[in-house]
Protein backbone atom coordinates (compact mmCIF):
# COMPACT_ATOMS: atom_id res chain seq x y z
CA UNK A 1 0.00 0.00 0.00
CA UNK A 2 2.99 1.91 1.14
CA UNK A 3 4.67 1.62 -2.30
CA UNK A 4 1.60 2.47 -4.69
CA UNK A 5 1.37 5.52 -2.40
CA UNK A 6 4.40 6.73 -3.11
CA UNK A 7 4.25 5.97 -6.90
CA UNK A 8 1.38 8.27 -6.98
CA UNK A 9 2.59 11.22 -5.07
CA UNK A 10 5.78 11.02 -7.86
CA UNK A 11 3.38 10.76 -10.80
CA UNK A 12 1.69 13.79 -9.33
CA UNK A 13 5.05 15.87 -8.76
CA UNK A 14 6.44 14.94 -12.24
CA UNK A 15 2.80 15.97 -14.25
CA UNK A 16 2.88 19.14 -11.97
CA UNK A 17 6.52 19.81 -13.00
CA UNK A 18 5.71 19.46 -16.73
CA UNK A 19 2.65 21.59 -16.22
CA UNK A 20 4.41 24.29 -14.97
CA UNK A 21 7.16 23.97 -17.75
CA UNK A 22 4.79 23.70 -20.32
CA UNK A 23 2.72 26.90 -18.83
CA UNK A 24 5.16 29.02 -17.87
CA UNK A 25 9.13 28.06 -19.47
CA UNK A 26 10.69 31.42 -18.04
CA UNK A 27 9.18 30.89 -14.90
CA UNK A 28 10.54 27.19 -15.06
CA UNK A 29 13.99 28.04 -15.92
CA UNK A 30 13.93 30.82 -12.76
CA UNK A 31 13.03 27.48 -10.26
CA UNK A 32 15.85 25.08 -11.59
CA UNK A 33 18.09 28.26 -10.92
CA UNK A 34 16.83 28.35 -7.69
CA UNK A 35 17.28 24.69 -7.42
CA UNK A 36 20.82 24.59 -7.92
CA UNK A 37 21.83 27.39 -6.40
CA UNK A 38 20.25 26.23 -3.32
CA UNK A 39 22.03 22.88 -3.67
CA UNK A 40 25.52 24.81 -4.16
CA UNK A 41 25.12 26.61 -1.22
CA UNK A 42 24.18 23.25 0.83
CA UNK A 43 27.29 21.97 -0.64
CA UNK A 44 29.68 24.83 0.63
CA UNK A 45 28.48 24.87 3.67
CA UNK A 46 28.95 20.88 4.21
CA UNK A 47 32.38 21.75 2.73
CA UNK A 48 32.88 24.52 5.25
CA UNK A 49 31.70 22.37 8.28
CA UNK A 50 34.38 19.69 7.25
CA UNK A 51 37.29 21.71 6.67
CA UNK A 52 36.66 22.95 10.49
CA UNK A 53 36.08 19.77 11.78
CA UNK A 54 39.26 18.69 9.83
CA UNK A 55 40.56 21.57 11.34
CA UNK A 56 39.59 20.59 15.04
CA UNK A 57 37.74 23.36 15.15
CA UNK A 58 40.13 26.07 14.95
Amino acid sequence: MAMNAKKIVVYVLVAFALYVIITDPDGATDYVRIGFEGISDAAKAIGDFMTWVASRGE
